[in-house]
């Protein structure tokens, strides 16, 4: 039972022979070191997560990565010290996570070869079964039960995170701890996103079938391991322009948005550059840019032009958008990760609603268009490093 989840199971045996007693001393010391007496063996807490190993082996999901728990190890010893309590409380939650993850990696690996009830399974006969279902609607029943518990999983984590960035402010940690934790929680809930992208390209029969397959194995990993490196890459990107977009004053007038693209582009990387100059040329790629900057739908967009353009108004505020329109739309959301994922799935819907029902519009988000690039651009980079040899 290698990895994170043999550790934990080792720990948890030895911790089912303890006392009551004991079982207290080791939550209240947990962070730095389990000692028993003498007739057990002394555990280090680091065994929990194997900080060498944790993204190097196929053990199933990954609890926390090394750059989590050090994390961790920053923020809760000044837990402990200042609201034991709390400590006692967030060491529990730590438990239930490691708990979830063990029971979820009882579950038939998504990477290997299994006999089921339906028949044989193997990564290239589920890469092939997500490229070929092409029923419209939500696809929640058709995804392996790893998948769906998974699922759970990352929300658990990444409210565990926002949670203990929370708590690190309320006891005064600095600045760039609680920013590092907060951070973290949204680089997850990217990790959400992903998931609905990599869905939507895989059986969108618009994208080269190369790159399908590529994004179905891209998307087990995610499932097998609620883990993506490749988010990685993206998702500061995507963070940025979402933090920039609420910092700029979108002019409801002209609804180009020209000035705010560039003012955003100023600020991104060479990836979002290339993106720009690659992409937004395409009437689809722009439109849901749009959609993006100005927080209301394609459909929105059209209706105030011509509200605004009738009424011989050159532009308003962000404030005033939802009198025009007659609705309240929600145009100005703030940093929260809940805000971001909130407002793609609103758009992600619209998407999926305008493709369904063959009507003009963008039938992709901003999202969905970003992370095929950069799949993209990273396959033929690889090509090209390939040939270089």
């Amino acid at each position: 039972m290698p990895g994170a989840y043999g550790a934990f199971a080792r720990v948890f045996t030895i911790l089912m022979r303890l006392s009551q007693k004991h079982l207290i001393k080791f939550k209240k010391r947990a962070i730095i070191k389990v000692t028993v007496e003498a007739q057990f063996e002394n555990i280090d807490i680091s065994e929990f997560f194997d900080k060498q190993d944790v993204q190097e082996k196929d053990d199933g999901i990954v609890v926390f990565t090394k750059k989590q728990q050090d994390m961790f190890d920053a923020v809760l010893p000044h837990l402990r010290d200042a609201n034991p309590d709390r400590f006692e409380t967030f060491l529990t939650r730590i438990d239930d996570l490691n708990d979830l993850a063990k029971s979820i990696a009882r579950f038939p690996s998504l990477l290997e070869r299994h006999r089921l009830a339906g028949g044989e399974r193997t990564p290239t006969s589920l890469i092939d079964s997500l490229i070929e279902h092409q029923d419209q609607g939500d696809a929640l029943l058709q995804l392996p039960s790893k998948a769906t518990l998974g699922k759970g999983f990352l929300i658990a984590k990444i409210h565990t995170f926002s949670s203990l960035s929370k708590i690190a402010k309320n006891i005064g940690e600095d600045d760039k701890k609680v920013n590092d934790l907060r951070n973290e929680a949204v680089t997850m809930m990217f990790s959400l996103l992903a998931e609905d992208v990599y869905l939507n390209c895989i059986r969108d029969k618009s994208v080269e079938i190369d790159l399908r397959r590529e994004m179905a194995m891209s998307l087990l990993l995610l499932w097998e391991h609620r883990n993506d490196e490749a988010i990685e890459q993206i998702a500061p990107v995507l963070q940025s322009i979402w933090t920039a977009r609420r910092k700029l004053a979108p002019a409801f007038g002209t609804m180009m948005g020209t000035s705010e693209l560039i003012l955003i582009s100023m600020q991104m990387d060479e990836m979002w550059t290339n993106f720009i100059k690659d992409r937004l040329s395409d009437p689809m790629v722009s439109q849901a840019m749009e959609e993006f900057l100005f927080g209301i739908s394609f459909e929105q967009i059209k209706a105030l032009r011509e509200i605004l353009k009738g009424q011989g108004i050159k532009a308003i505020g962000r404030d005033e958008v939802s009198k025009y329109l007659g609705v309240h739309v929600k145009t100005d959301a703030g940093l929260d990760y809940r805000d971001f994922y909130s407002m793609y799935t609103l758009r992600r819907d619209n998407a999926r609603a305008r493709s369904r029902l063959n009507a003009s519009g963008p039938q992709k988000t901003l999202e969905d268009y970003f992370i095929q690039f950069v799949m993209r651009f990273n396959k033929e980079k690889q090509k090209h490093d390939s040939f270089a040899k």
